[in-house]
């Protein structure tokens, strides 16, 4: 199913109220997303990435446009029909891991299921696949207390991806580890997506997390001003810093 495109969002636009000012973030923002396809957002500090993020996600209701997920279109006004979305099609990763601190590592990665009522046999094989796949089936039974930043994610991670979702959207994953345990994530998020039906969606300031993007989009308040294609090869990180050099991010 590679190629078929999951998301479409035309003219999207979302302001916030600061006072009696309206701040606008996202200012008719455009793109869309294909079936094994990763795309990574750049941009400086309050740009909108996390907006974006959290627009497409259902988390915030933008004050205008579409968003599309998988040719269906998100109904912001059914908070009812917004759940059924991320339950079904969306996973999410967030750079501080929201670990459930009273629950084990396998509890975690199994909670999707436990919150859709799923049936016990599927739970417990879709977690054992999970936990072999980001090598945490040592740490299963631990708590987050117990464990480093870096096998935090990839519990975090784990937990995104058990419910087999259409989207997977990530801020700032690699954010809070260190270097090897982030190569090692973007790699499980690579080969997660490649060869399958799932779209990946990221925002980082690594130019060398972005190199193993399909193609960048980098905003400026609220727009994306410029777009690279790129071979996905983690090596390739010149053509990123030109271009953020270029554009004066």
């Amino acid at each position: 199913m590679a190629g078929k495109r999951l998301l479409q969002i035309n003219e999207i636009q979302k302001s916030y109220r600061l006072g009696r000012e309206e701040l606008p973030v996202l200012r008719g923002l455009s793109l869309s997303l294909t079936a094994g396809e990763i795309l990574i957002i750049m941009g400086p500090s309050g740009s909108g990435k996390t907006t974006l993020l959290n627009c497409i996600s259902g988390i915030d209701t933008p004050d205008g446009g579409e968003i599309l997920v998988d040719g269906r279109p998100v109904n912001f006004s059914s908070q009812h029909e917004l759940t059924l979305m991320r339950r079904r099609d969306i996973g999410m990763v967030f750079q501080f891991f929201n670990l459930i601190p009273t629950l084990t590592v396998r509890e975690n990665i199994e909670l999707p299921f436990l919150i859709a009522r799923e049936r016990r046999g599927i739970r417990r094989k879709r977690v054992t696949e999970m936990l072999d796949r980001v090598g945490m089936t040592h740490r299963e039974n631990h708590y987050p207390f117990q464990l480093s930043g870096g096998e935090m994610q990839l519990v975090s991670i784990a937990r995104a991806l058990v419910h087999r979702p259409r989207l997977l959207l990530a801020d700032e994953p690699t954010g809070n580890v260190n270097p090897r345990i982030a190569r090692n994530i973007m790699q499980i998020l690579r080969d997660t997506v490649k060869g399958s039906d799932v779209a990946f969606i990221m925002v980082t300031h690594s130019p060398e997390h972005a190199a193993w993007a399909d193609r960048i989009a980098f905003l400026r308040d609220g727009e994306i001003i410029d777009e690279l294609i790129h071979d996905g090869d983690p090596h390739h990180v010149a053509p990123i810093y030109d271009r953020l050099l270029q554009l004066e991010i």
